[in-house]
């Protein structure tokens, strides 16, 4: 892997996003403050937590739930790229190796994430919620968004049509949206479903965020299934994209 071909990948990338910047930054303050208002302010006032309120509680989720959706969504352009403009092919023609092409558009996808992960603590301490920054919150987020972002290459290289892509959406970060912890513990669910709901990696990602915003320490175990999805999912990704070379 060349990192000036990874730079230039990324370059690209941030090209784009920086002619769209004002535009893409509103855009990423809607949500976080529709959240907050409607579970912060309205539902979040009726509701009290030992560890503090509900307010503190669901940032980090959204946090999570942000980084996430950024990551995936992000990248999937990858997929237009591939089926309707077939610039795919013009990289696979460049001297640029299929490793460098992926980080390079993994790292896009992180820097979009990032830069909205800042605009939602921004605005939840407007809101009023207590939240303790540290440098391990901003990994765990980064891991977050490599492991939605390689999904998303993932499923670009594999599918060929926008409505199969809608369905990754629908069956795969809907689900998670709603049950991984982001609005509420998962010890609440039955058994058999909270086996299978903390084997997803954005319940981690949420308890990694929940426990270091409210200042405690890493969980190591969490820290370590999140990155051994990001490693299985480079790998995936790396073998698509090279079967679609292939091709």
């Amino acid at each position: 892997m060349n990192l000036r071909d990874v730079a230039t990948v990324f370059w690209r990338d941030w090209i784009v996003l920086k002619r769209r910047l004002t535009k893409f930054i509103f855009s990423r303050m809607v949500a976080p403050l529709l959240c907050l208002t409607a579970f912060g302010w309205g539902i979040g006032r009726n509701i009290q937590l030992d560890s503090g309120s509900y307010l503190d509680f669901i940032v980090p989720g959204i946090m999570a739930l942000n980084s996430m959706n950024l990551g995936f969504h992000s990248i999937i352009t990858v997929h237009a790229e591939r089926v309707y403009h077939k610039n795919l092919e013009e990289y696979s023609l460049s001297p640029i190796s299929a490793e460098s092409f992926l980080t390079g558009k993994i790292l896009g996808a992180v820097l979009k994430s990032l830069i909205s992960s800042v605009i939602i603590i921004l605005c939840a301490e407007i809101f009023g919620a207590n939240i303790f920054l540290s440098p391990n919150l901003f990994l765990v987020l980064i891991l977050n968004s490599i492991i939605f972002a390689e999904i998303g290459f993932y499923a670009a290289m594999k599918l060929s049509s926008y409505e199969e892509m809608a369905q990754v959406n629908t069956y795969i970060l809907l689900p998670m949206s709603f049950l991984c912890g982001t609005f509420f513990k998962t010890a609440t669910l039955p058994s058999a479903v909270r086996f299978l709901v903390e084997c997803l990696p954005l319940t981690h990602a949420s308890q990694l965020l929940r426990n270091l915003t409210s200042g405690g320490g890493i969980l190591f175990e969490s820290l370590l299934i999140l990155t051994a999805y990001a490693a299985a999912g480079f790998f995936l990704s790396l073998h698509a994209l090279k079967n679609c070379q292939e091709d």
